[in-house]
């Protein structure tokens, strides 16, 4: 009787001097931590656990943190949805349709994939099956198009896209995943899967042409690197390019090979990644999420179980929040998100 009453006077307490006594939720967790390095326990403790916070999703991608709101939005591709989730009210939809407004189902990754929020506070989207980027005000909605064609021929599939903190141009990457038939589409019209820059005046330009298949890509913290990700079963890869005075692309180098993980059996490619404040990379890759030094050299790995896509930071910029085939997962980290 002694314990009860003290926990009502607790409760009592937390109550009236406004603490949320519901804050503290228990997730369920996932995935287990491989440390490559001895330097990777201070960007991942031991005691570190990924919570899984939503599931049911048929393939779960692009996630990106609202500061202003704070909250996380992501990708449902083949379901065309947007989702909301936030701490105290959980997961909500968002937007619908998302990247396609069409007739017919077209393919089967129809709906948008990579989102940001860009330095204007809009939602910017890579939008498969209205083969576009976009931007949208967060408040009042109505969309405009960004970039939908590269001199005068449609995109592919526009997959992700970063804005560089300096110039403010948009960079993109559009491999064939969204067309109803992906490379052997006869939809397509221009030849390379290339990445591309939307430049502030709206122009758009081919700055790399020689990826098979260009993913995931993602600034340095001092913005004068650029990373791509390659999702190629025969070259899994990160590529490393300079960035140019004027936000042109200059040649490129290897920063890291997992093509051997994937021969091993290791499920899932080179994908969605983003940058910590010492320029590390956390990327979706061969296993679950990699993390890469700027050297190129593996600090160690999440391994999921299942295929992951995305990831990005959120809350107070130090905790990571994974996008996982059908769920949407996080875990607390010892280090922050570029520029937060």
């Amino acid at each position: 009787m002694k314990r009860q009453f003290f926990l009502l006077l607790l409760i009592s307490f937390m109550a009236s001097s406004g603490i949320d006594v519901l804050a503290q939720k228990t997730y369920p967790t996932m995935g287990k931590v491989i440390y490559e390095d001895p330097s990777f326990e201070k960007l991942l403790p031991k005691t570190s656990q990924v919570e899984v916070l939503a599931s049911g999703f048929t393939w779960s991608e692009g996630p990106v943190w609202n500061k202003d709101g704070s909250y996380l939005l992501f990708s449902d591709v083949p379901e065309n949805k947007i989702y909301k989730w936030e701490e105290k009210s959980g997961l909500s939809v968002f937007l619908s349709p998302s990247g396609y407004t069409g007739l017919g189902t077209y393919s089967d990754e129809r709906g948008s994939n990579g989102l940001i929020i860009d330095n204007k506070g809009r939602l910017i989207s890579c939008e498969h099956g209205d083969r576009r980027i976009s931007a949208m005000p967060m408040t009042t909605g109505g969309k405009v198009t960004l970039s939908d064609n590269f001199e005068g021929k449609r995109l592919n599939s526009p997959n992700d896209v970063v804005q560089h903190a300096g110039n403010g141009n948009f960079y993109f990457t559009d491999p064939p995943y969204g067309l109803p038939k992906k490379q052997n589409d006869p939809s397509r019209e221009v030849k390379q899967f290339g990445v591309y820059r939307i430049d502030t005046d709206g122009k758009t330009t081919l700055q790399i042409g020689d990826l098979t298949r260009p993913n995931g890509l993602a600034f340095s913290p001092d913005g004068k690197i650029l990373y791509v990700a390659q999702s190629d079963p025969e070259k899994a890869i990160w590529m490393s390019y300079p960035v140019e005075r004027n936000g042109n692309i200059g040649k490129g180098k290897l920063l890291f090979d997992a093509t051997d993980m994937v021969k091993a059996g290791k499920m899932g490619l080179p994908d969605g990644f983003k940058i910590d404040k010492a320029g590390n990379i956390w990327s979706s890759g061969p296993g679950g999420l990699l993390v890469i030094s700027p050297a190129g050299k593996l600090l160690g790995r999440i391994e999921m179980g299942e295929l992951t896509s995305n990831c990005a930071w959120g809350d107070d910029g130090t905790v990571l929040y994974m996008t996982v085939d059908g769920y949407i997962c996080r875990i607390k980290t010892g280090t922050s998100g570029a520029g937060w």
